[in-house]
């Protein structure tokens, strides 16, 4: 029955036309966000932000799951409603980032290891009662002279499944989030081979550990060169690598691939992400679980003012629709305008 209730959630939130918001951002992280309009980031300014996304009526005709992080999850609207319950209502299914950050590692120079895996089944047992459906966990792989190392990768790929693994021991989807980082001076190619290594290894590890993988999704960077490399990718370039390496790693059991943006504009992720839609005969769905590719319209319009709430959600559903019509391979520059 957990495997049936597994799959069910993982096929929901990929269903056709619909995409994840990642609204899990750490402190250190939001509060980049908030300075960039001159807001403080502080526990009430977030959770003012947070209902402007959370509340946005007719989001849930593009968006199937909504990732939060842990501050979030127990906050409430301003009419003392949690906002699990109000993802609920609305057939949105919440989620929540459940790794503790990265840390550097003395025999890694230059790499990181993520953290959390000790108190993780514990927490989730509070996750869960807290409405929650589903779990993220991401790793990250800088490109640079020899790295990442063998090493590096064996021991993310390993707390990568072990965390899958948990996740669903407690009932919950995990997305698993193996990120190639764009920063660097690396070549397209150079990202296709390391990524490639990277879901080779993260695949190993969760199928050796007996992960369901008809039970959880993949979120993975697109192949792309490094945003200090001078290199241009047209958007069939970028698809044709992403594919290529998808076909070469991932297994047909799982249900499908939600990307992350990684730094790309809102307009990049959309293109890349509808140009690999138009391919077709796929065994997965791809899709989206996007943060800043959906949320910088918003903070740019919302900008700290009340007044400035509505507009702030239009220009969301708007992203969120050109989204939704990428997941078709239907998009193009035009609708920007539109």
């Amino acid at each position: 029955m957990i495997r049936q209730e597994l799959a069910s959630v993982a096929k929901s939130l990929v269903a056709p036309g619909k995409g994840i918001l990642a609204a899990d951002e750490s402190l250190p992280t939001i509060e980049k966000r908030f300075v960039k309009i001159n807001l403080a980031s502080t526990e009430e300014n977030r959770r003012a932000y947070r209902e402007v996304l959370i509340t946005i009526e007719g989001m849930e005709d593009y968006i199937s799951g909504v990732i939060l992080f842990d501050e979030t999850i127990r906050q409430k609207t301003k009419d003392g409603i949690p906002f699990p319950d109000v993802l609920s209502a609305k057939s949105v299914i919440p989620g929540i980032k459940v790794d503790q950050g990265t840390e550097e590692l003395l025999e890694f120079p230059g790499e990181k290891i993520t953290k959390g895996l000790a108190t993780l089944a514990e927490r989730l047992k509070e996750y869960k009662d807290l409405g929650v459906l589903f779990t993220k966990w991401r790793a990250v792989y800088t490109i640079g002279p020899k790295i990442p190392s063998g090493g590096i990768i064996e021991r993310n790929a390993e707390a990568l499944a072990q965390y899958a693994l948990i996740s669903q021991q407690a009932g919950l989807v995990p997305i698993v989030e193996p990120e190639v980082l764009m920063d660097g001076a690396h070549s397209i190619q150079k990202c296709e081979e390391v990524t490639t290594k990277v879901l080779t290894a993260v695949f190993k590890k969760l199928q050796e550990k007996g992960v369901d993988l008809s039970g959880m999704l993949l979120k993975p960077n697109m192949v792309l060169p490094g945003k200090d490399s001078g290199q241009k990718a047209t958007p069939l370039e970028v698809a044709e690598a992403t594919i290529r390496t998808l076909r070469n790693t991932v297994p047909t059991a799982v249900p499908g691939i939600v990307f992350l943006s990684g730094g790309q504009t809102p307009e990049q992720a959309t293109g890349y992400l509808n140009e690999m839609n138009r391919v077709g005969g796929l065994p997965w769905q791809l899709s989206f679980s996007f943060g800043r590719a959906l949320q910088d319209p918003v903070l740019k319009t919302w900008n700290g003012r009340p007044g400035n709430v509505v507009d702030a959600q239009k220009a969301f559903l708007k992203r969120a629709r050109l989204n939704s019509f990428a997941r078709f391979g239907e998009y193009n520059l035009e609708m920007e305008n539109g």
